[in-house]
């Protein structure tokens, strides 16, 4: 698929965009292990959702839909998974991968995780290692990249362990792990990172500790099903946000968006930059703070985005690179090594189409320099990333000339129906199939 962009427009009106896709996942992981059912709405039905909601089928779990968003779980409770017949394939999905390696590795009955291409080819040591050290028999291909083979009936203990990098994904796999560990376990964390997985727990009824970076739990717990609804993503809300403080006369309100404060790095950067965001209509829903936010068009400066901000606003760098661009003067980032092993090298293949589009950019070993100037057009190279298509398809508000996105068939594991939505708005977007 590939979308056509036409140059200029402005974007205008009141939107939900898609539900969380962290939580998306985390509410399918911990409703099939509760004792109960859990009731879901608002919930993603974009493809790396769907392959955590079917590795759980494979496991026993009855799940009912998504249906407009409404999924009920059927819990098995803790030790109620069963061995699934084949690998559990879990597509271009990282966050599933992960934190299934931490719950699996508890388990039973032994596991093969599987994937797409990208997945396949995105190191999973820094699950590995952690796991390793509890006891856990997880094997790896070449470099650690999966498939990965997960040994069962093994006896996990309670470590603690110092996160070598900011990751809530890794984070996650070793305090799901320690669900199932004898003793306690502990992480402390180097920066900040989203913290939905003890958000969550709590809302099933789990105690989980955080107290100055040291995040703990104790193993052999239950959870008690609860009902969720999740979040607009902040990280699809993101595209928008640029979007309206990119192109002169735009007014938007995005409705519902997820406020978590292990979030809001890419709100914080924005208004950093000089971009006119209001937030309205603060509340907490399932333990989760919730906004409605408005963004006006506004001149944007470029800035050396500070460090502390890098973790909470990881996944939202590619469309901050496309507000950058738009910016006047100089974006400087640092300390970002981790867009190198995301679906892409996102830094790479970012810099690669603004280069396509005219933007002058400097590629550090762990980030970017971009100057603010002046866009063109041309035909951008996703390299298969959801993230990279979305970012260039704003940029088109900028541009000079057309744009044309290659490999766009991604944008449904994170945003199903980006197209439409962004043509409601005011983009001039076109979408060809292949």
């Amino acid at each position: 698929m590939e979308f056509k962009l036409m140059p200029g427009g402005a974007i205008a009106g009141e939107v939900r965009v898609p539900g969380d896709k962290s939580i998306s996942h985390r509410c399918i992981m911990l409703g099939a292990l509760a004792e109960g059912t859990t009731r879901v709405s608002g919930f993603l039905e974009g493809a790396d959702a769907l392959a955590t909601v079917a590795a759980f089928r494979e496991m026993g779990v009855q799940i009912e839909g998504p249906d407009n968003g409404k999924v009920i779980i059927h819990g098995v409770g803790m030790w109620g998974l069963k061995a699934p017949r084949a690998a559990l394939d879990l597509g271009n999905s990282g966050t599933s991968i992960r934190l299934l390696s931490g719950l699996l590795a508890g388990q039973l009955f032994d596991t093969e995780l599987t994937g797409d291409t990208s997945l396949r080819g995105r190191p999973m040591g820094r699950v590995i290692d952690p796991l390793s050290l509890m006891g856990a028999d997880i094997q790896g291909q070449e470099g650690g990249r999966p498939p990965l083979k997960i040994a069962g009936g093994r006896p996990l203990r309670g470590i603690h362990y110092d996160l070598p990098m900011a990751s809530a994904q890794v984070k996650s796999c070793v305090l799901l792990a320690g669900l199932y560990s004898e003793g306690r376990t502990s992480i402390t964390e180097p920066a900040a990172t989203r913290d939905h997985t003890e958000r969550m727990l709590r809302g099933f009824g789990y105690e989980v500790i955080s107290d100055n970076g040291v995040i703990s739990l104790a193993g052999g717990g239950g959870l008690l099903a609860t009902n969720i609804d999740v979040p607009a993503d902040i990280s699809s809300a993101a595209f928008f946000l640029v979007a309206a403080s990119i192109a002169p006369g735009s007014d938007l309100l995005l409705t519902h968006v997820g406020i978590n404060p292990t979030r809001t790095g890419v709100l914080n950067i924005l208004r950093l930059m000089g971009a006119d965001i209001t937030i309205r209509n603060e509340r907490e829903v399932g333990g989760e703070p919730v906004a409605d936010i408005r963004v006006r068009y506004a001149p944007l400066k470029g800035i050396e985005i500070p460090e502390e901000q890098v973790p909470l606003a990881i996944d939202e760098f590619p469309i901050l690179f496309i507000a950058a661009a738009c910016a006047e003067g100089r974006t400087v980032l640092r300390g970002a090594k981790e867009l190198r092993v995301k679906e892409s090298d996102r830094i790479a293949a970012m810099a690669e189409g603004l280069d396509t589009i005219g933007v002058v950019n400097e590629v550090l070993d762990d980030g970017i320099v971009i100057e603010g100037g002046t866009l063109g057009g041309g035909v951008i190279h996703t390299h298969h990333d959801h993230r990279i298509a979305m970012s260039f398809a704003i940029a088109a508000l900028r541009a000079e000339r057309e744009i044309s996105i290659l490999d766009c068939d991604h944008v449904a594991t994170s945003f199903p129906g980006f197209d439409a939505l962004a043509r409601g708005l005011g983009l001039q977007i076109s979408t060809l199939a292949d």
